[in-house]
């Protein structure tokens, strides 16, 4: 039998503590996605060209650009043209997006309210893409969640569909960079599209692997 000298068998103790607690770190939920359909209007929709627009400003161009390429390349999915120009295109993708903290490990957000324009913390406004979280404290370390939502608009400016997912991670989640989250809250919001009428359904982001 061969005797371990104590220091290595406290070094090898010490390390896999310290794996352990790493991966207590690491945290990836499922998504959560909510939309509302015009049923009277739904036979529009995943046709024709569409535009792609951002109404409110967002200071991080990068956290921008990556978004609306994940939402352009779900709406091509769908059967949809991308409109350089909002006035060429007969339906209108207006995008909200941001990230915001979550103070403590297992805290719940407030319901999404989506149907009523809901609002998200805005990217590169303090908390967002690039910017370095520290909360402290829960055993899963540090969380945001991230927010997508869109809307579709017809030629007049009706609201033909809606939808809006978001994804709580912590800061060591590879689903936290930008672009892991864009291509994964784009593919689950336009999952099944459109979806049921008022409904708020989860998915894992294992399911979503491929889809992006």
């Amino acid at each position: 039998m061969r005797i371990i000298p104590p220091s290595r068998t406290l070094l090898a103790a010490t390390l896999s503590t310290l794996a352990l607690a790493g991966c207590t770190n690491v945290y990836t939920g499922p998504v959560e996605v909510t939309r509302f359909v015009a049923e009277q209007r739904s036979a529009e929709l995943g046709e024709g060209a569409i535009a792609i627009v951002f109404p409110e400003e967002m200071s991080n161009k990068n956290a921008r650009a990556t978004f609306e390429a994940a939402v352009a390349a779900q709406l091509r999915e769908l059967g949809y043209t991308i409109a350089n120009q909002p006035g060429t295109a007969g339906q209108t993708a207006t995008v909200r997006t941001g990230r915001e903290p979550i103070q403590g490990a297992g805290t719940r957000r407030s319901p999404v309210n989506v149907g009523v324009g809901g609002q998200t913390g805005g990217f590169g406004s303090g908390v967002g893409v690039g910017v370095g979280i520290n909360l402290g404290g829960g055993s899963d370390g540090p969380r945001v969640v991230t927010d997508l939502a869109v809307r579709i608009l017809g030629p007049a400016g009706e609201s033909l569909w809606e939808g809006r997912a978001q994804l709580e991670t912590s800061m060591k989640s590879p689903y936290t960079d930008t672009g892991a989250s864009a291509r994964t809250l784009a593919a689950a919001l336009f999952r099944d599209f459109p979806g049921g009428n008022g409904e708020t359904v989860t998915i894992d982001v294992s399911d979503l692997e491929g889809t992006e």
